[in-house]
């Protein structure tokens, strides 16, 4: 038999343990798992490194609906190029776009346009609006579409569907999977009114309290077994809602995301000032503990990293004007090696969070797993070696991260993405080769 490409003797992270072997690839495929795999036309020398199933961020906003994203801020082509030099091979777009992925022409459209723009595969969320909450089974149907995405809270972006009972006609009129902006709108404006203008940054998490996002879960929850459609609680950021959702898994998944696991306040806030605003914001340690102790225990499903990027102007606002939002795709994959190398959780749990979970969670057809027949997805690290995030490495047109200076032990050192070489040793090749991902119906 003769491959395409040969991954020769680095230590792969099946789905049952860590293995060193060789990967043969064909026709964008793994072909096969195992020692004197044959010829191929190129190889790919693995020795000293691991190779993880390709890296799915189920959680970005590359701010592009096919026309070109926000210039100076982002689009599709940069924000996939910061996935790929990261180590991501596919990302799940958010649909708060210019113009809202909210119909069949905004989302086909969106889909049409990921050929020769985007590094990475994409899959994308369909809007929920008021508009279109009947329309859930087409919607979610349609080429690309990885789920409905359904904002019960405002956020940065005008979609919002807050009140029960449209949530309910939505949840009724589809099958898949939805996937949740969970913190309660009638809290946030309730609140709201008791803050003034010009105060300091850490009131953005006592705005949006540990209630708003815990009622926020329970009202989405008790819809979810009320219809019984499967429902997914995106950035999951409270203790209490850790708690809750262990009860609830048979039909609510939960994700959290890389800055509630690295990143707490008051500090955070103190340091980092409007770049450390975000929502779900970031909270005490206690929550952080609480996120951590959930991946252990199986509770989250998987993580994202909510990469959401705005210009510095807009971070450098007074609260609460400042932009929500921060950027995140090209850091998740070596700030949570660095969290293996220091014992928090096993490399095999990584691959099960961020690689197969997102796969699972949204039906995407041939990732997720190192296995036969699977997308030749790969991203591939250097366990040991050290790096330094640094704005300057950040693609995002933004040109910002809020882990600027911080040391990492782990580093991603080749993506591959059905077979393609797309980055190696911080260096992307050749031109954009991504692709819509497909998903089970």
């Amino acid at each position: 038999m003769s491959y395409d490409l040969i991954l020769e003797s680095g230590t792969i992270v099946l789905p049952w343990g860590e293995r060193e072997t060789d990967i043969a690839v064909k026709n964008g495929k793994i072909a096969a798992i195992g020692s004197n795999l044959g010829k191929a036309e190129e190889r790919f020398n693995a020795k000293g490194l691991h190779i993880l199933p390709g890296l799915i961020d189920p959680h970005v906003h590359f701010r592009d609906g096919g026309q070109g994203g926000v210039e100076g801020v982002e689009d599709m082509r940069s924000g996939s190029l910061g996935a790929v030099l990261g180590g991501v091979t596919a990302c799940f777009d958010m649909p708060n776009t210019n113009p809202a992925g909210v119909d069949v022409e905004s989302l086909q459209a969106k889909h049409d346009y990921i050929p020769g723009h985007s590094w990475c595969d994409i899959g994308f969320f369909a809007g929920a609006t008021a508009d279109n909450l009947d329309d859930t089974g087409a919607l979610e149907a349609l080429p690309g579409v990885c789920a409905m995405k359904v904002f019960a809270g405002s956020t940065t972006g005008s979609l919002l569907v807050a009140d029960d009972a449209s949530i309910e006609r939505l949840m009724r009129s589809g099958r898949r999977r939805v996937a949740f902006h969970s913190e309660d709108e009638e809290r946030l404006q309730a609140r709201k009114a008791e803050f003034g203008k010009d105060g300091p940054y850490s009131g953005h998490y006592v705005w949006r309290d540990v209630e708003c996002a815990f009622k926020g879960t329970r009202r989405i929850t008790a819809i979810a077994e009320r219809t019984g459609r499967p429902a997914h609680i995106l950035h999951v950021s409270t203790a209490e809602e850790f708690e809750f959702l262990r009860e609830h898994k048979d039909l609510v998944g939960c994700e959290v995301l890389v800055n509630h696991l690295l990143q707490c306040a008051p500090d955070v806030y103190e340091r980092l000032g409007g770049y450390g605003v975000m929502n779900p914001p970031l909270r005490e340690k206690r929550h952080m503990d609480a996120a951590w102790a959930a991946l252990a225990d199986g509770t989250v499903d998987n993580i994202g990293s909510d990469h959401a990027p705005h210009p510095r102007e807009n971070k450098e606002k007074p609260w609460p004007e400042v932009a929500a939002g921060l950027t995140g795709v090209q850091t998740m994959l070596p700030l949570m090696l660095t969290k293996v190398n220091e014992g928090r959780l096993s490399l095999l749990r990584l691959a099960q969070l961020m690689s197969e979970g997102p796969a699972r969670i949204y039906g995407a057809v041939g990732k997720g797993r190192i296995v036969t027949g699977n997308d030749a997805d790969f991203s591939v690290v250097d366990l040991q070696a050290r790096r330094t995030i640094e704005n300057k490495w950040i693609a995002s047109q933004c040109g910002w991260t809020p882990f600027d200076g911080t040391g990492c032990i782990g580093w991603p050192m080749a993506t591959i993405i059905r077979g393609q070489v797309v980055m190696y040793e911080g260096q992307v090749t050749g031109e954009p080769v991504g692709r819509p991902v497909h998903f089970r119906s």
